[in-house]
C-alpha cells in the first residue's frame, strides 16, 4: 500500500517488521520535523507525528513551515522557539543568507514566523543558541571564496526574534586541497556545555576555532579568542560537525573529507585530542562524514559518512576515557546519509539521505547500541535535517 503526502510528496512503504509491545509512555505521539532544500515540491520543514511504539512516521503532515533551504534547525531551551538558517548564495532565487524564527506549535495548531536576519554571509549552514538565549551562533559555509565561510553572531529578543549580526569572525583557509580549501567552511557553531565558550569548525581551514563568550564585556561584540585559539588538524581532513557529551568532559568532530571521527578531551575552553578511528577502515578517498548523534544515555556514539560510503557507524563510549570501540556499519540505505536521528526512547534511529530523497527508519537495541531491520522507508524530496521536537 502507498501513501502519499501532497505537501511533500513522500510515500511511505509497508512496514516490514512488527514492534514489540508499547507502554503507556511510548504509546503517546512524539512529532518529527523534517527539512529539506526547496523548490517546486518541498516548501520548508515538515512537522510529523511518529509512533514511537510502531517505529512509523504518519505520511500527512501536521504543516509545512515555509523556509527557504533550512539546512539546520534548532529549538530555544525552553522548546517553544525554533531556529533555523536558510542556506541561500549567490545561486539561489534569494541570495542572501538568512536565518529564521518561529513560534513552534504542537498538535493541530501551526507555527508562527516570528522573524527573519541577514546572516551577513552566504550558505548558512548550522547554528546554535548561546546557553543564556541571549545569541544565535551560525555558521556561514560559503561556497566561493568570496566572501568565504565566516562565524557570525545575531541577538535574540525575550521572544525569539533575530536581530541584525553584531559580529562576523573570518579565518584563514588551510588551502591543503586546492580545490575545497581554497577558502574557508565554517560548518558548525557550538557552545561548550559550560556556556563559557564557541567553537567553530572550519572545514576550509583544518581548524576548529575557540572563542570566549563574554557578553559582559560587550553586548555587540559577545566573542573574542580563547586563551587556545584553535584546535588544529590534520591537513586535508576537513572538520565538519562538534558534539560535546553531557558531563561536558568530553567531545566528538567528524573529519568530512578524512572520513574520521576525533575523541576529544575538553578542560576550560581548550580541545585535546586522544583518539582518532576511520569511518570506514580501509577507504582513504570518496569520504564525506557528516553528522553525528550520541544515545540519550550517552554509552553510543554513531556517526554518518557519505560520499562512497553511505553507512552509519555505530561505536561504544567507554565512560571514564571517552574513547570509542567500533560495534557496527550499518547501511543507510541511500546516498548522502546528511543527517538522522535518535527517537527519545532510544528504540529507532531515522536516516534522511539526501542524495537519493528518502527517510529510513531503522530499529535500534538500547542495551547494546546496535541498529537493526528496517521497519519503514519514505521517499522525501531533498531532506537536509531531521530531529524530534523538544517534549512541550
Amino acid at each position: 500500500m502507498i501513501l502519499r503526502s501532497p505537501l511533500l510528496a513522500w510515500s511511505l512503504s509497508m512496514t516490514l517488521v512488527a514492534a514489540p509491545a508499547a507502554t503507556a509512555e511510548q504509546r503517546a505521539q512524539l512529532e518529527l520535523l523534517v527539512g529539506c532544500y526547496t523548490g517546486a515540491v518541498c516548501k520548508g520543514i515538515g512537522r510529523y507525528r511518529f509512533d514511537p511504539a510502531q517505529g512509523r512516521i504518519e505520511p500527512q503532515p501536521l504543516e509545512v513551515i515555509e523556509t527557504d533551504n533550512p539546512s539546520w534547525f534548532t529549538f530555544s531551551a525552553d522548546g517553544r522557539r525554533l531556529f533555523a538558517v536558510n542556506e541561500n548564495g549567490p545561486e539561489s532565487d534569494d541570495p542572501v543568507g538568512r536565518a529564521s524564527s518561529f513560534a513552534l506549535a504542537r498538535g493541530s495548531d501551526r507555527s508562527k514566523p516570528l522573524s527573519q536576519a541577514n546572516c551577513l554571509g552566504d550558505e548558512p549552514a548550522h547554528a546554535a543558541p548561546s546557553l543564556d538565549g541571549r545569541y544565535l551562533f551560525v555558521a556561514n559555509y560559503s561556497v566561493n571564496a568570496d566572501p568565504g565561510g565566516t562565524l557570525a553572531v545575531l541577538p535574540v529578543d525575550g521572544e525569539g526574534r533575530l536581530q541584525s549580526a553584531v559580529q562576523v569572525l573570518t579565518h584563514r583557509a588551510s588551502q591543503a586541497d586546492r580545490e575545497r580549501q581554497s577558502s574557508t567552511h565554517v560548518h558548525a557553531a557550538v557552545p561548550s556545555p559550560d556556556g563559557t565558550h564557541v567553537f567553530a569548525a572550519d572545514l576550509g581551514a583544518d581548524k576548529v576555532y575557540a572563542y570566549r563568550y563574554d557578553p559582559a564585556r560587550s553586548g555587540e561584540r559577545p566573542l573574542r579568542a580563547a586563551a587556545t585559539p584553535f584546535l588544529e588538524l590534520p591537513p586535508g581532513s576537513g572538520p565538519r560537525h562538534l558534539l560535546f557529551d553531557a558531563p561536558g568532559r568530553h567531545a566528538y568532530l567528524t573529519l568530512e573529507m578524512s572520513g574520521e571521527v576525533v575523541v576529544l578531551d575538553y578542560t576550560d575552553g581548550r580541545l585535546q585530542p586522544v583518539q582518532t578511528v576511520a569511518m570506514d577502515p580501509g577507504r582513504t578517498r570518496g569520504n564525506a562524514a557528516a553528522a553525528l548523534h550520541l544515545s540519550a544515555d550517552g554509552r553510543f556514539l554513531y556517526a554518518s559518512n557519505r560520499g562512497e560510503d553511505n553507512h552509519i557507524a555505530v561505536y561504544a563510549v567507554d565512560a571514564d576515557s571517552g574513547r570509542l570501540s567500533a560495534l557496527q556499519r550499518r547501511s543507510s540505505e541511500g546516498r548522502g546519509p546528511r543527517e538522522f536521528a535518535l527517537s527519545p526512547d532510544g528504540r529507532h534511529l531515522i536516516v534522511a539521505n539526501q542524495h537519493s530523497g528518502n527517510l529510513v527508519v531503522i530499529e535500534r537495541d538500547p542495551a547494546d547500541g546496535r541498529l537493526g531491520k528496517t521497519v519503514q522507508t519514505l521517499e522525501a524530496v531533498s531532506p537536509s535535517d531531521i530531529k524530534f521536537a523538544p517534549a512541550p
